[in-house]
This record gives C-alpha cells, sequence and structure tokens, in this order.
C-alpha cells in the first residue's frame, strides 16, 4: 500500500525524539554530531530518525564545505498545519454538540432527581 505524503508526516511527528530533532533545526541548521549530543543514543540512531524525515520532507541534508549540516523544510509542516485547520471546524463543532447534549442530559437528571424527591416528601405528608 503506497502511503502518502501527509502520512508520512504525521508518522515522523510521531516520534518524540524525531519531534525533538526538529526543535532544534527550528533554531538553525546542524550537523548530525550536533543533533545527537543532547541524546543518549548513537549517531547511526539519530541517522535513522533523520532519515525518517527526510523521507517525509521535513528535514534535508545540504552542503557546506565539509560539513552537511541539516535543516528545517517547513513546507511539509505547514501541508499537516493546513490538513488540521481544514478539519478543526468540524471536530470543534462536534464537540460542542455533545456538550450541548450532555448539558440537556445534566439537566434532565437534575430535573428528574427534583420531581423524585417532591414525590417523596408527599408521600412522606
Amino acid at each position: 500500500m503506497a502511503v502518502d505524503q501527509l502520512s508520512r508526516t504525521f508518522a515522523a511527528l510521531a516520534d518524540p525524539t524525531r519531534r525533538a530533532l526538529l526543535d532544534r533545526l527550528a533554531e538553525g541548521d546542524a550537523t548530525v554530531n550536533e543533533l545527537a549530543a543532547p541524546f543518549e543514543l548513537s549517531l547511526q540512531a539519530v541517522s535513522k530518525h533523520l532519515k525518517v524525515l527526510e523521507d517525509a520532507g521535513l528535514v534535508s541534508k545540504g552542503r557546506d564545505a565539509q560539513r552537511r549540516p541539516c535543516q528545517l523544510e517547513p513546507a511539509a509542516l505547514e501541508t499537516a498545519a493546513d490538513w488540521l485547520d481544514a478539519h478543526r471546524q468540524g471536530w470543534e463543532d462536534r464537540l460542542d454538540r455533545l456538550g450541548d447534549h450532555l448539558r440537556r442530559l445534566q439537566r434532565t437528571r437534575t430535573d428528574n432527581d427534583n420531581d423524585n424527591d417532591t414525590h417523596k416528601k408527599d408521600s412522606q405528608q
């Protein structure tokens, strides 16, 4: 089954280490060694995470003389944000309707409890 670009982006973002790498790259370009420094991971493990980010279009590697800095590619993040924004209103509408329904149920329950209390008092007199 072919995986679309948006699915690759969300799959890449699902991992906290990859999100941390993106956070670091948002501050500026960095080499694999610089990216690996704060983690208790091997360079190979960090490189694998970077490969996933590259495949998702979130990161690219450049060439600067002897350095091969990685850089953030924000377009893929913008695509994911656009998708989320396009669906956000529908989700918010559904949550609002659910909240309204729960409030109606609560009022009905409170009304029924009050009616039962009234009937108990009437029958005790």
